[in-house]
């Protein structure tokens, strides 16, 4: 067998193997011997069948997937000897149609290569790191929400701005019959909350539901509804008032943070107001280094410049899935995925050249860490060491939930080398600015 290369350019190369019969006629011969030694022909006795008559039956069959065999195990090893970074995989090239009757067969196939480029993570304009911060405003709203989960509600005899609303919104056409309690405030105008106002129990409010909440959601679990039969909704609904109630907020006191913290967690208002800023702000972390990320990966696409073998990949894309694709559609698929290609390159590049590994352990570790955070959640506080070891073993059994913890891994690590080798400043605000600043004011 010889394999040869020829270098087309720096991104595309041919490879020619030669296949000739010694490389494969030993085992053909061994397959069809015994093939004589078990086929049950008409007129001969089993083991008696002539060789001849063997290989005119079953020879070109054998020797096609021998042939095939051979062919991707050489050029598999040939890409790793090579080391040859390639991209998609091996295309056949087109040939005219094989003489099986000859005794050597030569193959070619296109490949397309990785392309050699640098990453540089100093950028000249900084990229901003977010240290999001849980201000007085939010702790104030957030310690209001808590007194009001642990009060107790009181019965009204009229709705008010602040009053707990239970009612059932009715429609005979759409057959909606959905009893629930409602608070004004999720409503999305201020003329639907007046008409609330000084109703009594046994009131019926009509209301429209085009532009009733501002978000989809509120009108599917309102309605009962599913997403698709919400969306557009322009009809009216009758509200029946069967309650209303005020919520008297609990105590700041030590009952209440027992309850939240356990005995003697927190024993002060202050002590409560910094439990929950670092709690918020632990949960912001999450957020600002997902937005940093993505802000890296942007600048890191935009700016570090190397050429793919486009055509290659185009032409490999048509059979890559499941279903055969034209050409066009092969364009338009290379079109949308380029850039996550790109950065897959780049993404590479750094966890090479910085080292960036995730080992086993450090999966089993983190999935620990994620299960024990979820029991907590539970009231489960303490659980076993082999308590952990057991669920996170069958969580790892899942290979997509291994891959997709090493991912998520790897992102933390890419995350941390960004913070220290990028060119990063950063940028201090509230939770609520934030959201303005990054996603707009909504």
């Amino acid at each position: 067998m010889n394999i040869t290369r020829e270098n087309v350019d720096a991104l595309n190369a041919v490879v020619k193997v030669d296949i000739a019969k010694e490389d494969y006629s030993d085992k053909v011969e061994k397959i069809l011997t015994d093939y004589r030694k078990t086929a049950n022909i008409p007129g001969f006795r089993k083991g008696h069948v002539p060789m001849g008559m063997v290989k005119k039956q079953y020879g070109k069959a054998v020797l096609v997937d021998e042939v095939n065999k051979l062919l991707q195990d050489a050029l598999n090893k040939y890409l790793t000897e090579e080391k040859l970074d390639v991209l998609g995989q091996p295309l056949p090239k087109t040939q005219d149609e094989i003489d099986w009757d000859a005794d050597k067969f030569s193959f070619e196939f296109e490949l397309g290569l990785a392309p050699e480029f640098e990453v540089e993570l100093k950028s000249k304009k900084a990229i901003t790191q977010y240290h999001i911060i849980a201000d007085d405003k939010m702790i104030d709203e957030q310690i209001e929400r808590i007194q009001k989960q642990y009060g107790k509600l009181v019965s009204q005899d009229t709705v008010e701005v602040d009053s707990e609303i239970t009612g059932t919104y009715t429609n005979e056409e759409k057959e909606i019959d959905n009893t629930v309690t409602i608070t004004l405030d999720k409503f999305k105008g201020k003329a639907t909350a007046k008409q609330f106002i000084g109703a009594k129990a046994g009131d019926v409010i009509v209301l429209k539901t085009k532009g009733l909440f501002e978000d989809d959601h509120d009108l599917m679990h309102a309605l009962k509804l599913g997403h698709d039969e919400v969306h557009g909704l322009d009809i009216e609904v009758s509200f029946t008032i069967s309650e209303i109630n005020k919520r008297e907020l609990a105590d700041l006191d030590q009952d209440l943070f027992d309850k939240l913290f356990g005995k003697d967690g927190v024993t002060t208002v202050t002590e409560l107001r910094d439990k929950i800023k670092e709690d918020a702000e632990k949960q912001f972390v999450q957020q600002a280094d997902q937005k940093l990320l993505n802000d890296v990966t942007e600048h890191l696409v935009d700016n570090t410049k190397f050429d793919l073998p486009a055509e290659f990949l185009t032409k490999w894309m048509q059979t890559a899935g499941e279903k055969q694709i034209d050409a066009d559609q092969a364009r338009e698929e290379y079109e949308k995925s380029e850039k996550s290609l790109r950065y897959q390159l780049i993404e590479g590049k750094l966890i090479e050249g910085n080292n960036i590994q995730v080992t086993m352990d450090d999966i089993k570790n983190h999935a620990r860490e994620m299960i024990k955070g979820q029991m907590a959640q539970f009231g489960q506080l303490n659980p076993s060491d082999k308590e952990l070891d057991d669920i996170a073993a069958r969580v790892l059994s899942n290979q997509d939930e291994a891959r997709r913890i090493s991912e998520q891994l790897v992102s933390q690590k890419l995350i941390t080398l960004y913070k220290e080798k990028a060119n990063i400043k950063v940028k201090e605000l509230s939770y609520e600015n934030f959201v303005k600043e990054v996603y707009g004011d909504k």
